[in-house]
């Protein structure tokens, strides 16, 4: 009984250490300004709670559409400027958002937070004359989530997801087996729940040997919303965001939806 009633003890006591820690976990954020890279300049933006975030930007050439990226739990802006340097060329403008307690910015990330950050991002481009209408939405991993929200809210030209959760409360019932983890997770980003209320068109890409966010997320994700094009990339783990074939088929994705050339 005393053995049991200690294992009971730990049990409950890394139950609470986690839960308090979760935001950490989440969220390892990379600190300071970050590189400057070359082609884009930075920005500031205010959200709806009083922060001013920096991210980056260039703009789009030739009429073509704007891309708003949202990227990992543990990039950075500068990160999605690396996985869009095949869309650049094409005169694809780009909008490398950023979240709040990343590279600098103030506030501490959590679900909420970052929609408020990707509506804030929305909002300076419109402020700008790119209406959503005139952007693609592009969020890997946990910026899935961010992307997903945001197209379901303003219906944005095309939507594309890389590497996608179904939704966080069940990739963490995945991965903990043995905590009750959609008790305590605060942070869910439902994925699977938003997508079938984005009107725009959607492509997924997923690796087949992602051992961090299985493909079944992402063909769970697909099934819930009829017209969604799935694409399983052979070979490509949770990295596929940064490989060439990512951005080759964003791009004959993109040029096939809506009918834009170089």
């Amino acid at each position: 009984m005393a053995a049991l009633l200690t294992i009971l003890a730990l049990y409950v006591v890394l139950a609470a250490v986690l839960t308090l820690a979760q935001g950490r976990i989440l969220y390892p954020a990379p600190t300071g300004p970050g590189a400057e890279p070359s082609g884009f300049e930075r920005i500031t933006y205010e959200t709806s709670d009083g922060l001013t975030l920096t991210a980056g930007y260039r703009p789009a050439r030739g009429g073509q559409p704007t891309i708003v990226y949202f990227h990992g739990n543990g990039a950075d802006w500068q990160s999605s400027v690396v996985a869009t340097d095949r869309l650049v060329p094409e005169g694809y403008g780009v909008l490398a958002a950023e979240y709040r307690g990343y590279r600098g910015n103030p506030g501490s990330p959590s679900e909420e937070g970052l929609y408020r950050d990707g509506r804030a991002a929305l909002a300076w481009l419109a402020e700008r004359g790119v209406s959503p209408q005139r952007t693609v939405l592009i969020g890997n991993s946990i910026g899935s989530g961010v992307a997903t929200r945001m197209a379901r809210e303003v219906q944005p030209a095309a939507l594309i997801l890389i590497s996608p959760f179904s939704s966080l409360t069940e990739l963490a019932a995945e991965k903990v087996r043995w905590l009750p983890t959609r008790l305590l997770l605060r942070d869910r980003y439902d994925n699977v729940a938003a997508l079938p209320e984005v009107r725009s068109p959607v492509l997924i890409l997923h690796g087949d040997a992602d051992d961090l966010i299985p493909p079944a997320h992402a063909r769970k994700l697909a099934a819930a919303r009829p017209g969604t094009e799935l694409v399983i990339v052979p070979s490509a783990g949770h990295d596929l965001a940064w490989l060439p074939e990512a951005e080759w088929h964003a791009l004959a994705f993109l040029e096939r939806v809506l009918g834009e050339g170089p």
